[in-house]
């Protein structure tokens, strides 16, 4: 295994997993994507073992402070901890995130499970580099029926890696149907979004059914209706509304399973021409409005273009909302810290000239954790909001 010395330690000492480009004294271009390396500090003093790819800008992903080897048996016992985390966060349900990046000391890699069906995302070099024996472990760990490789991420365009997906197991002819505190939801493990659902905003679906359980409201980039089904399983009618006609169809789908054709209805249309032509007549229509949009700051370069976004979505829903009317918003940008999502909700409305009351501020469901050394892995911020 090679050696790397770097010029920088603190923040590695503090516990962060990544070491950048310029941290490094020798050039990363004399070693080989994805190999594994040896960190030393400038004094030869060792700091850990990761993997390194001359080719992006985070150089090395730290895998382990200990001086071990990294085999079958360490990659085996990394997964075991992450599986038996799962066992105490997310007790008896049939989908979870089952491994999550730098939150499980496995940089690179996500595993999802949604009841005999596992989806793998290899995204970066290092952990491509081990996805053979990856698999292998994570089939013998889980026994799944059907194993996805969802490796689409344009963060593997970062890492000089290819994009596509297979199955290398079993079979997707029959999509999974997985329950949800008692809702069920057919999920498409191969050509829906992300991995197929949305699992980090399982727990904040089921918190918002406390404050909801009547009136009509809309779930706007509703996907397949995940909120909605929640909602309107408490006793609300909800409209929802996406772009995307396959995901309308997957939404009417995941109604009849529950019974809920009535409650659930459909729209799909751009969100933002939805919301200009809902505005026209001035009038306060919703009890209650579910905005959860796709990521808008894809990096730090476009935060203000990003916040102008939100803000302007943000307040025209504030402006479709009635006295008193419930607004659970979210951001699933990194860049967007929590300061920034709280500054521009009160931008926002100020802009609709509504009064706004916080509720709660929640996060990430617990499957995702988050490792306090690294900011990086807390993405997710969903405010409750009532809107006077």
């Amino acid at each position: 295994m090679q050696k790397v010395h770097l010029k920088r330690t603190k923040r590695l000492h503090q516990g962060h997993l990544w070491i950048f480009s310029n941290e490094l004294f020798e050039s990363p271009k004399a070693y080989a994507p994805g190999s594994l390396v040896s960190v030393h500090d400038m004094h030869d003093a060792f700091i850990g073992i990761g993997y390194i790819n001359p080719n992006s800008l985070i150089s090395i992903r730290l895998l382990t402070k200990k001086n071990e080897t990294i085999d079958r048996d360490f990659l085996k016992r990394r997964l075991s901890q992450a599986a038996s985390l799962r066992d105490r966060v997310s007790g008896s349900r049939d989908a979870y995130r089952v491994v999550y990046s730098e939150g499980d000391y496995l940089p690179g890699l996500i595993v999802d499970r949604y009841g005999s069906c596992v989806v793998l995302q290899f995204l970066t070099f290092g952990m491509e580099k081990m996805k053979v024996m990856l698999i292998e472990l994570i089939d013998e760990l889980l026994k799944p029926e059907v194993i996805v490789l969802r490796n689409e991420s344009r963060v593997r365009n970062l890492e000089g890696l290819p994009l596509y997906k297979e199955v290398v197991k079993g079979s997707v002819d029959k999509l999974p149907v997985i329950r949800e505190d008692g809702v069920l939801f057919e999920i498409d493990p191969y050509e829906g979004q992300k991995t197929g659902f949305f699992l980090d905003q399982r727990d904040n679906r089921v918190c918002l059914t406390r404050y909801i359980r009547q009136g009509k409201g809309l779930d706007l980039f509703s996907y397949i209706g995940a909120w909605s089904m929640h909602l309107a399983s408490a006793g609300a009618e909800v409209t929802c509304v996406d772009a995307s006609e396959r995901a309308i169809a997957q939404t009417n789908r995941n109604a009849e399973l529950n019974g809920l054709t009535g409650r659930v209805s459909c729209v799909c249309e751009d969100v933002f021409t939805f919301l200009e032509r809902e505005l026209q007549d001035g009038e306060r229509k919703y009890d209650f409005i579910i905005l959860d949009p796709p990521a808008f700051v894809k990096s730090a370069a476009r935060l203000k273009e990003a916040i102008k976004a939100y803000r302007e979505i943000n307040a025209r829903s504030m402006r479709l909302l009635k006295t008193g009317g419930i607004l659970a918003t979210s951001s699933c940008s990194y860049h967007l810290g929590k300061a920034l999502f709280a500054e521009m909700l009160q931008d926002a409305s100020r802009t609709a000239q509504r009064d706004v009351r916080l509720i709660e501020l929640r996060s990430q469901a617990p499957d995702h954790p988050v490792l306090l050394s690294m900011p990086e892995t807390e993405y997710l911020k969903c405010a409750f909001l009532i809107v006077d």
